[in-house]
């Protein structure tokens, strides 16, 4: 579907209607405020997960999401059309930091995370993205992606306490199940945004269906106010969680380029020179969020998929949404109902999603034609998978490292030597099984 109407310039000129709309234009005011809105409903259901996930306030999530918007359309100079949503990549780390050290040490977390990526992105605007490629090939960046969400797999399914208070799918199975399969049906079912919209309407159906089960407690939504500010929580840094975010920023580097190449290809221009700006401005929203409170940020696929959709890349719609969200946040009484959302709804959801952050890494590996019958990809991807998966944990002095942060270590790590140690033994070529030699195994034969 695309949007039908006149284009307007920035200087006010007019152009033929029905084509694409680029982001330096907008269209009249009525229907921009229309397409920031979708963006604001496409952003809603993955943004709001991860404070519900994490226990982070969904108001001072969606402040900071909204600013960091305001940041990106500033530093790539509005550029570069893109939402800031919570990153799913930041769950794993802020669930582990906040059991160990509380709320204020995995917004310590984030504000690190965030002072990194903008490091990053402030030498990939200087030296070129070249470096990123070598460091991080397609058969790490997807490896890193994988086990993000491989390793989060048993919190869908969740737990019970001693007094058998239970989260996750088992919290409340009934519910839980129509989730998902809501999910999974509205994903076929339904054509155009609402098709890529499958967890929201599926989380939807799921709080109808707990709200009919007496599964929601709407005590706090009713008492709360209708204007106010969100909660702030003060960072503090603990060495000992630090080491579970770092290996965030490689998730958040393969996003952040990602969508800028998926933009270039939608809007056939040259956006290679703004990846460092990206880098940055990611970098400094989730900065900014680590300061407040807030989850860390990323470009979202969600609000590609309005763009695809609708043909309109308009920095100003993004405008629109921001302004939305920042409105949003302001209101508890908003807060408090995204709040009610209950863990069977949340257990039915995040089993879809964890398991499509792990099926995204796979899906690197396909786009970029990673070989798997090479050695090095192969025990790549094994090691870091089985590490992140089973959630291996090492302790070094005050220092804490759990699967994700070994994963991702293991395979940059694993790779770079294996690729070293077979270009100096002129191995590289060398098949990873006898069933990818030429006329398969002797059992074959």
């Amino acid at each position: 579907m695309s949007v039908i109407g006149w284009r307007v310039h920035g200087d006010g000129r007019r152009t033929e209607p029905g084509a694409v709309v680029a982001p330096d234009e907008r269209l009249s005011w009525p229907r921009t405020i229309g397409i920031g809105m979708q963006h604001v409903v496409a952003m809603f259901g993955a943004t709001f997960l991860v404070p519900l996930l994490t226990g982070f306030s969904p108001a001072t999530t969606l402040l900071f999401s909204a600013l960091g918007t305001v940041v990106f359309l500033l530093v790539t100079g509005n550029r570069l059309p893109s939402y800031l949503g919570s990153s799913f990549a930041f769950i794993g780390p802020i669930v582990a930091a906040t059991a160990s050290g509380g709320q204020s040490a995995a917004v310590g977390g984030i504000l690190a995370t965030g002072v990194l990526l903008a490091l990053i992105g402030l030498v990939v605007h200087l030296a070129g993205s070249r470096w990123i490629d070598l460091v991080m090939p397609p058969v790490v960046t997807g490896t890193v992606v994988a086990l993000i969400g491989f390793n989060l797999a048993p919190t869908a399914w969740g737990s019970c306490d001693d007094a058998g208070a239970c989260s996750g799918f088992r919290a409340a199975p009934v519910t839980a199940l129509v989730t998902l399969l809501a999910i999974v049906l509205a994903a076929v079912l339904f054509r155009g945004i609402l098709g890529r919209l499958s967890i929201l309407v599926g989380v939807v159906i799921g709080y109808v269906v707990a709200t009919l089960r007496d599964e929601v407690d709407f005590t706090a939504v009713r008492e709360a106010a209708w204007f106010g500010l969100p909660d702030f929580v003060t960072p503090t840094f603990e060495p000992r969680v630090l080491g579970l975010f770092l290996p965030v920023v490689f998730v958040l580097i393969a996003e952040n380029v990602g969508h800028v190449k998926s933009v270039a290809a939608m809007t056939g221009k040259d956006l290679d020179p703004l990846t460092g700006r990206a880098l940055l401005a990611d970098g400094l929203a989730t900065t900014l969020a680590g300061v407040g409170g807030g989850s860390g940020t990323t470009t979202y696929a969600e609000n590609i998929g309005v763009m695809a959709a609708t043909k309109v890349y308009s920095t100003a719609a993004y405008w629109v949404a921001a302004a939305t969200a920042l409105v949003l946040s302001l209101s508890p009484k908003f807060g408090e109902l995204i709040n009610t959302i209950p863990a069977g709804v949340l257990g039915g959801a995040t089993t879809v999603l964890y398991g499509m952050i792990g099926v995204l890494g796979a899906r690197i590996w396909v786009q970029n034609k990673v070989d798997f019958s090479d050695p090095v990809n192969l025990t790549t991807a094994a090691v870091a998978l089985v590490v992140g998966i089973a959630n291996y944990t090492w302790t070094a002095g005050d220092l804490t490292f759990e699967g994700i942060a070994l994963g991702t270590a293991a395979a940059i790590g694993v790779y770079h030597l294996m690729r070293a140690v077979a270009r100096w033994r002129g191995t590289s070529q060398e098949p990873a099984s006898p069933a990818s030699v030429p006329g398969g195994t002797e059992l074959e034969r």
